[in-house]
């Protein structure tokens, strides 16, 4: 009876999780989608690609300095509290970006929207290392990493109806708001921190967790005990920077797709956010099945993430060599192919890898302090690419994330090998055995 309670609450938990981030990305997506109806409107005021970029890197810069502080927070108040307190900051903010007027403005509202916005990712991987058994972490994971990716898919094209309808940018803000908010209510009857808030036994956490026993305990006992682990371990630290590497590359796609899309390929702004879904949904189906794949293997995840980075970097220079003049459907292609090998080994880095380091004492720190190493290097992301884009045209900014991906790949041949010697973060799993569900955990409570 217990199973299937535990069954039937882990999906009521997994959905609620899914649907949640999601919604989190329509808040977000909305400005990429905008964009270039912003530029149109306030051209004659001097706000240029430069200048929108520049909101973007402000707003990546708050998102990740909110991932280290939101990631703390989580670990000791619980994912619960924050991630549905996260998303109704942000439909404020929302709304308060939708009304507003001004290059100040809109640098101001939207660097504390992302700052709000980043509590949600971290208090999901709190949450999720509470509620599921390790031997389905990079499955689960990559199924609830799906929901940023299917998320922005659908706020791309969700927005892009509304374009089509007539609906200016500032219409747009206000639907994102309001759809967001309705998920906010939901989610306050159906998601639980923990197995126990509904009598139920909390599985595990990962054996091989940086806080060896204790990492079964949720709650941290100080500052120092929940830091200090994290940073005197070597995998951690290559980890972020192969997330700082992906993450500039993958924000770049994020943002400046529909740009790319209406000014190289003569797509309409409709066409543009339509056509930028392809790189999320592409995405969605590369996260479930690496982290499909990677369970399969152990969780040995430097053998699918180290070819993925090699291909990417021979997708990026494709990209960044062909003529994309009036190729809508060609672009389209290659954005899919870069899409598939970016984020197969960007979906684990903050996902299952944080909650394999982290257990449940410090899953939703591990996961802020490696988003935010990745958020640090996609400030670039913005007002970089965008000077570049201007100045010299997509195919050099597109020719430089090849070289950052480049360099990413020789950090990803240190993990892979790193890994291979110790037979994996998670290849202790074989002699632990198999993640004792009936085993009763240490006292858990949040």
């Amino acid at each position: 009876m217990d199973d299937t309670k535990l069954n039937r609450w882990q999906y009521i938990t997994m959905a609620t999780l899914f649907t949640g981030y999601a919604g989190y990305y329509i808040c977000r997506s909305n400005f990429s989608v905008a964009t270039p109806l912003i530029l149109t409107e306030f051209k004659d005021a001097g706000i240029d690609k430069a200048a929108i970029g520049g909101v973007a890197s402000t707003g990546v810069l708050f998102y990740a300095l909110g991932k280290i502080t939101n990631g703390l927070l989580a670990d000791f108040v619980g994912g619960r509290l924050l991630f549905i307190g996260g998303m109704v900051a942000s439909v404020l903010c929302t709304v308060a970006f939708g009304l507003s007027t001004g290059l100040a403005a809109f640098t101001v509202i939207w660097a504390i929207n992302r700052y709000v916005q980043s509590g949600g990712w971290v208090s999901l991987v709190k949450v999720s290392s509470r509620w599921f058994p390790v031997r389905r972490y990079a499955t689960i994971m990559g199924v609830l990493s799906m929901s940023y990716l299917l998320g922005d898919a659908f706020a791309r094209g969700y927005l892009g109806l509304f374009l089509e309808a007539g609906f200016g940018w500032r219409g747009l803000f206000i639907i994102a708001a309001v759809t967001v908010g309705v998920i906010a209510v939901i989610s306050l009857f159906t998601l639980k921190g923990s197995p126990q808030e509904v009598g139920l036994q909390e599985p595990n956490a990962n054996a091989a967790n940086v806080y060896g026993d204790t990492g079964n305990v949720p709650v941290p006992p100080s500052f120092v005990k929940l830091i200090g682990p994290l940073l005197t371990s070597p995998v951690f630290w290559i980890c972020a920077t192969l997330n700082f590497g992906l993450t500039l590359i993958r924000e770049t796609f994020n943002f400046w797709s529909p740009t790319f899309l209406t000014e190289v390929t003569g797509a309409t702004n409709s066409q543009a956010a339509i056509g930028s879904m392809v790189f999320p949904l592409v995405g969605a189906v590369a996260a479930f099945s690496a982290g499909t794949l990677s369970d399969r293997m152990g969780g040995r995840h430097g053998r699918v993430i180290f070819p993925s980075i090699v291909l990417l970097a021979v997708a990026l220079c494709v990209l960044a060599f062909t003529n994309m003049q009036n190729k809508y459907y060609v672009a389209l292609v290659l954005l899919s192919l870069v899409s598939f090998f970016l984020i197969a080994p960007y979906s684990f880095l903050s996902g299952v890898i944080a909650m394999d380091l982290g257990g449940k004492q410090g899953s939703s720190t591990t996961a802020g302090l490696l988003d935010s190493a990745g958020y640090l290097g996609a400030i670039v992301s913005g007002w970089g690419i965008g000077k570049i884009a201007d100045e010299y045209g997509w195919s050099a900014a597109f020719g430089f994330l090849a070289g950052v991906c480049g360099i990413t790949a020789i950090v990803a041949a240190v993990y892979w090998i790193h890994q291979e010697r110790t037979h994996g973060i998670r290849g202790v799993l074989a002699s632990v055995v198999e993640v004792d569900e009936k085993a009763d955990p240490p006292a858990a409570s949040e």
